[in-house]
């Protein structure tokens, strides 16, 4: 998804050239800023706090960006997303009115089992990027991103009324939990430890209700926003300190913020909401056409299905592409072109990385120059380089499927 949630995309290597569509660094406007439940653990770790999506968050801690990066695929960290929007959907009628919003196919999901799903728009454009679990309790548990909180609300609001004033069974409930992604190879060793229930038996985008070292009430949920093994822990926010503290114990575990995950996700060609998909972006264009459901396709009963179903059967006009390149690094916004020279498109996302020692973004360029191997030219700093179109993800992921 993603989902996406920390914008550091223009950054860098180096937190000096942190830019403000990242966020910026705190001044005396912070106490604006909403806090998540473990912002004094972040102070007293050395974490760096800067502005995001309204929320106090930490760019890094002590170590490098890049160590926190080369940590995450090698061992495993610990991220504070607490600030994602997290919502209960429940009544009969919960699945009707997640459907009626969405792309996926609700209704088949299996009990504790979740999907990466898209609100979108009339005229097929992407609202927002959200995971939709149908939990064995009653409810379906929806996450979206910190940046679409108010947009997002206003949506499934506006339907609950919409049903409820119709007879609808439909209610909703913004939860206040802390959310903390443990994430890397060793993720689940590390959490192994601190639960009874076996992670061997909760595959890839299944979730489970469960103590986890000695906190009880917590979701976990298996996921992630950086191509690793790992999960995502709901838990009381009264209890997230102790849990991230309990967690933070084990030698595998290290703290990282905001730079690592959004270099971790571009390498795992993941979308970051806002920078390479928007309200101007179809699914299709966006090359998320997996996300939507085989029965939702044929019935064509989701909001924008008559632009979006016919672009499957056709070429579209652009279509999102990963790039690679050497030389100096790519950034958002830096314009794509033919080797001709005509700009024909635009990075959305860009960054040195970390695991390949090159250049990887995403972009926008049109259907005919989207092949993988197509060479292209990227403007950085009024110069031009080449870039070739590559198949995503450019780093392997590593989800835990059973076998």
């Amino acid at each position: 998804m993603q989902r996406t949630v920390s914008m550091v995309s223009r950054m860098g290597l180096r937190l000096q050239a942190l830019p403000l569509s990242l966020g910026r660094p705190l001044s005396c406007a912070q106490d604006v800023l909403r806090r998540t439940p473990l912002y004094d653990f972040h102070l007293a770790h050395g974490g760096k706090m800067v502005a995001f999506a309204g929320w106090s968050l930490p760019v890094q801690y002590r170590d490098s960006h890049v160590d926190s990066h080369l940590h995450t695929r090698q061992h495993c960290s610990l991220f504070d997303v607490s600030h994602m929007l997290q919502t209960k959907i429940f009544g009969s009628d919960r699945v009707k009115m997640m459907e009626s919003l969405v792309v996926g196919d609700i209704a088949e999901l299996k009990p504790n089992q979740g999907t990466l799903s898209l609100f979108t728009n009339e005229a097929g454009g992407i609202l927002d990027d959200l995971i939709v679990t149908n939990t064995s309790e009653g409810h379906l548990y929806v996450v979206s991103n910190a940046g679409c909180r108010e947009k997002d609300l206003t949506l499934m609001q506006d339907r609950v009324r919409e049903l409820q004033n119709t007879g609808g069974d439909i209610g909703l409930e913004v939860m206040d939990n802390a959310l903390l992604a443990l994430q890397g190879p060793t993720a689940a060793q590390v959490l192994q430890a601190g639960v009874t229930d076996d992670l061997r038996k909760l595959p890839f985008m299944t979730s489970a209700v469960m103590e986890v070292f000695g906190v009880s009430g917590c979701r976990v949920t298996r996921c992630g926003y950086t191509g690793e093994d790992g999960v995502e822990i709901s838990v009381p926010a009264a209890e997230a300190v102790r849990l991230a503290t309990a967690l933070l114990e084990n030698p595998e575990v290290k703290l990282a913020g905001l730079a690592a995950r959004d270099s971790l996700r571009l390498e795992a060609g993941l979308c970051l909401y806002g920078n390479d998909i928007d309200e101007h972006t179809t699914p299709v264009e966006g090359s998320l056409s997996w996300t939507l459901g085989k029965r939702r396709r044929a019935a064509m009963d989701f909001p924008g299905a008559s632009v979006i179903v016919p672009q499957l059967k056709s070429k579209v006009q652009r279509r999102r592409v990963g790039l690679t390149c050497e030389g100096a690094p790519v950034r958002a916004h830096s314009p794509i072109l033919s080797t001709e020279g005509t700009v024909i498109g635009t990075v959305t996302s860009g960054c040195p990385s970390p695991c390949l020692k090159k250049n990887v973004a995403m972009g926008y360029v049109p259907y005919e120059h989207s092949r993988p191997g197509t060479l292209l030219l990227v403007e950085v700093r009024r110069k031009q380089q080449v870039a070739v179109v590559s198949k995503m993800p450019f780093v392997p992921t590593s989800y835990y499927t059973l076998k």
